[in-house]
């Protein structure tokens, strides 16, 4: 299990995230939802270990984040920020191939191909990855993070993703989500940022909402889903529609023309 608990962290004595206390079992996709500078993001480095937790405490399989050293903690946990660049003139198969790095396989060439092939981007290993669209460039990286999860393990491990979407297309996005829900059949607990409550509602199992750096409610999606606390959070009209094909809640706006911005800027 991967657990937080009471995580608080301030920048110059103002909090970002506020008594957030979490937990994501192996098996099962949490997608974290929140408006812009929510703390999303400083929560999801925390979890990472790239910010270190001063108050509060985060775990995995038992073991707090801080007594784990960095070998023993690629070995449980992968990690795609929201952005990441390439600084060298690395092909497509050079930058994949860094995910080999914190893992152990027995085929790296298969695992790689294997990756490579669910991403849709086996057809780009010879092209630098400088030269890629931003959608591509996404997609290569998400395999490179793939890539050191994507074996079976006899352990529990985890995948966390900050906005692995944002730069995809639609059939992208499904293709990329389809993906994590084939992992987390393997052991595999998964965390991911993402802005479109609709792919949260088809994907995940948990949903988490996080405004102004606290939890506003979290549990699972008939809980979650619900349209007075998605306003509360998103500050704007939400209607909860079913999707006659699938039975799963669509979001959508229930206005056709609110906008906060105007309102404040008529006051």
């Amino acid at each position: 299990m991967l657990k937080a608990s009471k995580v608080h962290f301030c920048v110059k004595q103002r909090p970002i995230v506020e008594q957030i206390s979490l937990e994501i079992n192996p098996g099962e996709i949490l997608a974290v939802l929140g408006p812009n500078g929510a703390g999303k993001s400083t929560f999801f480095k925390i979890l990472s270990g790239e910010i270190k937790c001063k108050h509060g405490n985060v775990g995995y399989n038992g073991h707090s984040i801080e007594s784990l050293k960095p070998k023993e903690l690629a070995a449980i946990r992968a990690v795609m920020p929201q952005h990441s660049q390439v600084n060298f003139p690395f092909t497509v198969q050079e930058v994949v191939e860094l995910g080999l790095i914190s893992t152990k396989s027995n085929d790296p060439v298969k695992l790689i191909a294997e990756v490579l092939d669910a991403t849709n981007t086996s057809h780009l290993k010879s092209r630098v990855f400088n030269s890629l669209s931003g959608g591509e460039k996404q997609r290569v990286q998400l395999s490179r993070v793939l890539v050191q999860i994507w074996e079976t393990k006899p352990f529990p491990r985890y995948l966390l993703l900050d906005e692995p979407t944002s730069s995809l297309d639609i059939a992208q996005q499904h293709a990329v989500l389809s993906i994590l829900q084939t992992l987390k059949s393997r052991n595999i607990g998964i965390l991911i940022i993402l802005h479109e409550l609709n792919l949260a509602a088809q994907y995940a199992d948990k949903i988490a909402l996080i405004k102004n750096g606290a939890m506003t409610k979290m549990g699972i999606i008939e809980d979650v889903l619900n349209e007075k606390i998605l306003e509360n959070v998103f500050d704007h009209p939400i209607r909860l529609i079913q999707n006659p094909a699938t039975g799963r809640l669509i979001v959508a706006s229930g206005a056709h023309s609110y906008s906060t911005l105007a309102t404040s800027k008529q006051a």
